[in-house]
């Protein structure tokens, strides 16, 4: 059965040059080639779950000019659903400028436009296909009464909640108990958790903590070292497969989107994480954020 995901959340176009180095404050660096690619952590995860397989519903906003016609357009030919991308003819679609350093790590700053014009009402009017999904993916690039309003929504018709709470941000408590998989990175856990994470260890420990303040389950991920599932009888760290890395941006929505829809398509908790390192390693293996994400066909080829 084909899954349904929901995704509410940013639609950005990514602005990328590439550099010897990220330049510290006050410096500047010569940087080499230059790029457009849509990107925008709702509108990745749209993308990367429609090529894994899924229906895909985005709830967003984009401006009304050339970065948001390209989004939306970009999402079509993917197969993912627009009906509710309102253009917002008072804003700019979303901007990202990314500077890429020789061994694919970056460096972003996100100029949200119309994404943080994006309100409950958007939310609200598309409650009917909330309801209808299998999973509701959300994430932190929007306000935050639009995350706590969909959380609501969804909770109100039983559909499983995906949070990525990235950026790294706070989020209240009694939001968090109605989370039904959190997927933070490194210093997103730390921020919810009070405490540091440094190895597995700690991200096991602050992994617990957050299930403590209610949340379902946590899949803390941790980059080249794949990521750390805590759950209900379940604590199990999962390695990440060994790739070429040329860029990680939209590494991390790769991977939550690969999560929802192994666990929208049955998959148990460990097999989806597995799954999930599996889409995010390939994200790391190409240049850009939508242009690097994988198809079905080889997640399952590196799956083996």
């Amino acid at each position: 059965m084909q899954p349904k995901i929901t995704v509410v959340g940013s639609l950005n176009m990514d602005l990328i040059v590439s550099t010897p180095r990220i330049p510290g404050p006050g410096e500047t660096v010569i940087g080499g080639g230059f790029h457009t690619a849509a990107g925008g952590k709702g509108a990745n995860q749209a993308v990367a779950a429609a090529r894994l397989g899924a229906q895909v519903n985005m709830i967003g906003r984009v401006g009304n000019d050339t970065y948001g016609q390209v989004q939306l357009s970009n999402l079509a030919a993917d197969g993912v659903d627009t009906t509710f991308v309102t253009v917002d003819p008072e804003a700019h679609t979303g901007v990202a400028l990314i500077t890429l350093d020789e061994v694919g790590e970056n460096s972003i700053v996100v100029s949200p436009g119309a994404n943080w014009r994006m309100s409950t009402t958007d939310v609200e009017a598309a409650e009917a296909t909330i309801s209808g999904a299998d999973m509701l993916l959300l994430q932190l690039e929007t306000q935050p009464e639009v995350v706590t309003r969909a959380i609501e929504l969804a909770a109100r018709h039983n559909v499983p909640v995906v949070l990525n709470p990235a950026p790294a941000r706070p989020v209240p408590p009694e939001l968090l108990a109605q989370v039904t998989y959190l997927i933070p990175n490194e210093s997103e856990t730390a921020l919810l958790a009070g405490q540091p994470v440094a190895d597995l260890s700690s991200a096991q420990a602050a992994a617990r903590k957050l299930r403590e303040m209610g949340v379902g389950t946590v899949v803390l991920t941790l980059g080249g070292k794949g990521a750390f599932l805590v759950a209900q009888g379940q604590e199990k760290h999962v390695p990440a497969f060994a790739v070429e890395v040329v860029d990680t941006t939209a590494a991390g929505d790769a991977f939550v989107a690969g999560f929802a829809v192994a666990v929208a398509s049955g998959q148990p908790l460990l097999e989806a994480v597995r799954f999930a390192n599996a889409t995010g390693g390939l994200a790391t293996t190409r240049l850009g954020a939508q242009p690097s994400l994988p198809t079905l066909a080889e997640v399952k080829r590196l799956l083996g």
